[in-house]
This record gives structure tokens, C-alpha cells and sequence, in this order.
């Protein structure tokens, strides 16, 4: 059976986890997840919630909005049931960059006015 491809977030944590010299233990006792939970991210298996990012981005000392980029995603995103399409498919799209993905979806959200309708409703 083929493994699924690494997401470039579940990459650059690993990366920078080795950085710091952590085993995946280690950084999972820091985070306060399981063992098994944190390879999956790392492994682009599983999608950390923005409590576990922002647990993640503290233990190794980095910044949550970093992570949230090598994601492709912004904090406090809509959830999944309200997510068009094409914005989910541009972020599972691992052939695109973060800063790609990012431009992307700035753009979709220009065309269709969704930035805009987001800063209404964050009044």
C-alpha cells in the first residue's frame, strides 16, 4: 500500500523538530498529544487543529502564523461545512507552494468578494 505524499506542514515540522534535536516523543510530551497523533501530522496523514498548531509552534519556538503558512491556511479559517470548493482543493493541492497556495486563495477570495464578506462579519 502507498503512503499518502508528505504535506509540506507535516515536512517543515519535522524539519524543524530534527533542528532542535527532538525525538517525536519528546515533542509530543511538549505538545501534549500522543506519539502516534504527531506522526501522522508529520506524515501529512492527519490535519492539526489550530490549538494543536498553535501547541506545536510554541514548543519548538516559532511562530504560529510560520506554521499556518507552510499549511496553506490562515488563523481562525471558516470551518470545513462552510468551505467553497475550489478553496478546499487549493489547499490540498501539494503540488502548490504555501506562499502559491496563499496567492491563490487571496485571488479567489478578491474575485468573489469573500474577503470582504469576512471583514463584515469579524465586526
Amino acid at each position: 500500500m502507498a503512503s499518502a505524499p508528505d504535506s509540506p506542514l507535516g515536512e517543515y515540522i519535522r524539519r524543524q523538530r530534527e533542528l532542535q534535536e527532538l525525538s517525536l516523543r519528546q515533542l509530543a510530551d511538549l505538545v501534549g498529544i500522543s506519539n502516534p497523533y504527531l506522526s501522522q501530522i508529520e506524515r501529512g496523514l492527519r490535519e492539526p487543529s489550530e490549538k494543536v498548531l498553535d501547541a506545536i509552534a510554541r514548543s519548538l519556538e516559532l511562530s504560529a502564523e510560520g506554521l499556518y503558512e507552510q499549511g496553506g491556511r490562515r488563523r481562525g479559517e471558516e470551518n470545513d461545512a462552510e468551505t467553497p470548493a475550489v478553496v478546499a482543493a487549493i489547499r490540498a493541492d501539494r503540488s502548490l507552494t504555501a506562499r502559491q497556495r496563499q496567492a491563490l486563495l487571496e485571488v479567489y477570495d478578491a474575485f468573489t468578494g469573500r474577503s470582504s464578506q469576512r471583514r463584515r462579519s469579524e465586526r
